[in-house]
């Protein structure tokens, strides 16, 4: 998968990629996922999206190839991998913080590095291909358990791991109130995943009836469709003695609906680094001294965000890309135990040769769709 220019991607042959140090592995790759975020790139809102770039932070398969240092790995295994691109040793890394490495990326006193997701991220290509590589890879790569699904364990890399993530930042404590806005899959499994954090009530708002629907059925969920309110947040008051939430979360990111002006300042004149609709009705529906979590992603341009409302209500504002590796061995345990299936919430599933269509289908959330997946042809 290539970019061409907003709203304009195709399948090319590239060269395949080659071991460019002795801690690189090469994948071939077995199952991807189109991510809410590629869609940030996909409509041309990230900085330093070059012509050329192969998208895809997502993505499973079986190790093709192996650089003479790599020791955790052998061709053969059949893989996971991380969004996060770190080398496991830096101050931040030594910290936990993988998404935060600081020797990944020369842009890395903004952000760490991720497969496929611009230059501002360091350039990696990503794994909507046949084949992608992978460096660091005795730190980032897990091999999948026997036990495990290709379709949940594609999930793991970074949707599941970044929902659950965003209900953890949420600091719930037993008997919370909260509200997840964004019923795409990040912001479903982080309903789902605070009821397991103890939540006593979740609601989760969108305007797509199907996600909703999903919420309901999927993550237990009360729903509210905003267009049907004249004032949203005045609603979820309603709906919390007039208090407030305890906790919001931010699952939607820089292309929030519910607000044209800030949509078109953000979508088409490029003049924000993303649509603050979202999180600003996370700061105004939470209670005085309530907690807000944001993993839905922005660029890292100015957002007009109602910071001074913030800090008059006193309110924790926790928020960062999803440390995975960090989530895994918890989200291992309750895959296999059952309290979260990821592959059910994938919808469809797309050819390599037919992901221009898949974006689109994706883009437009035609066909009910929550989440597509791309097979390459090599698998």
């Amino acid at each position: 998968m290539t970019y061409r220019g907003p709203y304009k991607v195709r399948v090319e042959e590239k060269e395949r990629p080659a071991i460019e140090h002795p801690n690189d592995a090469i994948v071939r790759v077995t199952l991807a996922a189109i991510c809410g975020s590629d869609l940030h790139l996909y409509h041309g809102l990230m900085p330093d999206t070059r012509i050329g770039h192969t998208f895809g932070h997502e993505f499973i398969g079986v190790v093709d190839e192996v650089g003479s240092s790599v020791q955790n790995l052998k061709v053969g295994d059949r893989v996971m991998v991380p969004f996060n691109i770190f080398c496991g040793s830096c101050w931040y890394c030594a910290r936990g913080l993988y998404s935060n490495c600081h020797n990944v990326n020369p842009n890395a006193t903004a952000v760490g590095g991720i497969y496929g997701y611009s230059h501002t991220t360091g350039g990696y290509d990503g794994g909507q291909s046949q084949f992608v590589r992978v460096p660091f890879a005795d730190v980032g790569p897990a091999t999948i358990p026997d036990w495990m699904s290709d379709e949940d364990a594609v999930l793991l890399t970074d949707a599941v791991p970044t929902g659950y993530f965003g209900a953890q930042l949420g600091d719930i404590v037993e008997g919370d109130v909260v509200v997840v806005f964004g019923a795409g899959p990040v912001g479903l499994v982080a309903a789902r995943s605070a009821w397991l954090m103890g939540a006593g009530r979740v609601i989760v708002v969108d305007h797509l009836d199907y996600r909703l629907e999903k919420a309901r059925t999927w993550a237990h969920a009360e729903t509210f469709n905003f267009t049907e309110y004249g004032d949203i947040v005045l609603e979820m008051k309603k709906q919390t003695d007039f208090l407030g939430a305890d906790v919001a979360i931010d699952a939607v990111g820089a292309e929030a609906d519910g607000n044209f002006l800030q949509h078109v300042t953000t979508s088409k004149l490029k003049l924000q680094g993303g649509s603050p609709v979202a999180l600003n009705w996370a700061i105004d529906s939470v209670r005085k001294g309530a907690t807000i979590s944001v993993v839905g992603a922005y660029g890292p341009l100015f957002s007009a965000v109602k910071f001074g409302d913030a800090m008059n209500k006193g309110l924790t504002l926790q928020m960062n890309q999803c440390p995975v590796k960090r989530q895994w061995p918890r989200l291992f345990e309750h895959v296999r135990n059952g309290y979260i299936k990821p592959s059910e919430l994938v919808t469809h599933r797309i050819p390599l040769d037919d992901i221009a269509e898949g974006y689109h289908i994706f883009s437009a959330k035609l066909d009910d769709c929550i989440k597509p997946l791309v097979v390459p042809s090599a698998a």
